[in-house]
């Protein structure tokens, strides 16, 4: 396995933690008890109550595995406690696309908290890449798939993120 780092906010290893417990103490009891019940149907061949309890099986230890291995190379940084005048993970920017004339806002947050909807991308995104290391007032230029967008960063804010 590789010595991959995983920035994550507070809330998100959570949220994980929460997840996890979840799986380990209410999924995989309920699942376990599933497939003792199918057992009791018999032939396992044509038992599709066993096979889907199975596959379920798999999927519960996979998602834990997933969960564990992202935790335990997690690096929890609390935007609430980063003074800094430059865009960096865990910050929450405000920017005027300068085509639309929209105003924008995003939290530039980890892979496993990226939630578009809510204005969370991912630090590994084309956008947050471009504003890494930028201030207010800058002008950036991102490469997109639909095309370059010109952003002026109107505002930096390092906040917590829920």
């Amino acid at each position: 396995m590789s010595d991959d780092k995983f920035p994550m906010t507070p809330a998100c290893k959570r949220r994980m933690h929460d997840e996890l417990r979840r799986l380990k103490e209410v999924e995989r009891p309920k699942n376990v008890a599933e497939i003792e019940a199918a057992l009791e149907h018999g032939d396992l061949r044509e038992n599709a109550e066993y096979h889907a309890a199975k596959e379920k099986q798999a999927e519960i230890a996979a998602r834990m595995q997933y969960l564990e291995y992202r935790m335990g190379r997690a690096v929890v940084i609390d935007p609430a406690e980063i003074d800094n005048e430059r865009v960096a993970f865990g910050a929450t920017v405000k920017l005027l696309d300068g085509e639309t004339e929209e105003e924008l806002v995003y939290a530039l947050v980890g892979e496993d908290e990226t939630d578009v909807d809510r204005g969370h991308i991912s630090i590994a995104s084309p956008i947050a890449r471009a504003l890494i290391g930028k201030e207010e007032g800058d002008e950036v230029v991102v490469q997109l798939p639909k095309g370059t967008r010109e952003l002026e960063i109107l505002e930096i804010e390092y906040k917590a993120i829920s």
